[in-house]
This record gives structure tokens, sequence and C-alpha cells, in this order.
């Protein structure tokens, strides 16, 4: 067998790039989409997955539409919740708090906010349900999550990978019981156009 294909993006830049964008559903630039769709060009996919929110919708929709491909929408490929945080520059947050978020998402989740273990388990059911070729138009927050889901790596790990606005990894993946078995193919963190 030779594994499923499966391309994880990050949305296109939006409006106000550097804030905490958790659920908050801002609009991609048109250079940002611009640029989800150029990356998409040379991908094998049979089908476009997204995120609900309009900075990862609209550039799968424009992706899909142009491949004539099935494109669904599926908000466990949502940001982590930032609650309280959500739309706030790093620099309006107490230092101390932010750190202590970075360093354990889990025990200092942000207030009305979404716990680490939150993020990867909803991550990891939409992993489990890839079962053909795909594309997904997703967030920073959950391509990390489903890298920790698939290797086993902790935040501190999937946080050490950039992932700029139109990142992009691809792997390959061989389901089965307890953690599938995986391989990344190519991680394109390049910020040029």
């Amino acid at each position: 067998m030779s594994g499923i294909l499966v391309h994880l993006m990050r949305h296109g830049a939006p409006y106000e790039p550097g804030l905490l964008l958790g659920h908050r559903d801002d609009a991609p630039t048109p250079v940002g989409i611009a640029r989800c769709v150029s990356r998409s060009a040379a991908l094998a996919f049979e089908r476009v997955i997204s995120s609900d929110l309009r900075r990862s919708s609209i550039p799968a929709a424009q992706i899909a539409a142009m491949r004539r491909l099935p494109h669904s929408l599926d908000p466990r490929w949502r940001e982590i919740d930032f609650g309280a945080w959500d739309g706030m520059a790093p620099h309006q947050l107490d230092p101390a708090v932010q750190a202590r978020f970075w360093d354990d998402p889990e025990a200092f989740a942000p207030p009305g906010g979404e716990r680490w273990s939150q993020l990867c388990a909803r991550v990891g059911e939409a992993v489990a349900g890839i079962d053909r070729a795909s594309l997904i138009l997703t967030h920073g927050g959950a391509m990390r999550a489903a890298l920790s889901v698939l290797f086993g790596f902790d935040h501190r790990q999937v946080w050490a990978f950039e992932l700029p606005y139109g990142a992009l990894v691809s792997l390959r993946i061989w389901p089965g019981e307890g953690l599938p078995a995986t391989q990344i193919l190519s991680l394109d963190s390049s910020k040029a156009g």
C-alpha cells in the first residue's frame, strides 16, 4: 500500500497579520489567496478540505473550483481558540501570562480558550477521517497539532517549526491502529511569493 498523500497548507496572510487569530473570522488578503493558489498548482490531491474560517475557506474554495474538485468545510481544522485573547496583538498581553501559555498550553490555556489537548483531539479526529489524497487549508496551530498527533511530538517540538502564511507540509500517512505510520515528504516554509 502506498499510503495517503496529505498536504497541509497554512492559509494566506490576513489583513492584520501578527494578531492572535484563533476563531476570529478574518478574511485573507488577495495576495494571501494568490499565494495559496500558486502553491497548490504542482500538488496532487483528490479533494480539498478547509477550516470553516474565511482565511482558509476562501483560498480552498478557489483551488477546488479551479480543479473541479470537492471542497468540504471542517471546523475541526480551525486554529486553537485563543478565547479572550482572540484578535489581540501579543504586546497587549502580560508577558508573564503569555510566556506561561507558550511554555505549557495545557495548564495555562487563554481565558475562555482551548487547551493544547483539546486542539490535538479535534485535529486528531479530522486526521483519522482522511481517506484519500487531500489538500487541507488550515492554520498554524492546527498544522502543529496534526504533526503532534501523527509523530508524537510535544508542543515545544512542533512550535519549533516555522510555518509562515502559505507554508506547506506534505505527508504520506498509512492508517492503522494507534499512531498511524507517517512520513514527511516535504516541509516548505519559504516566505518567497
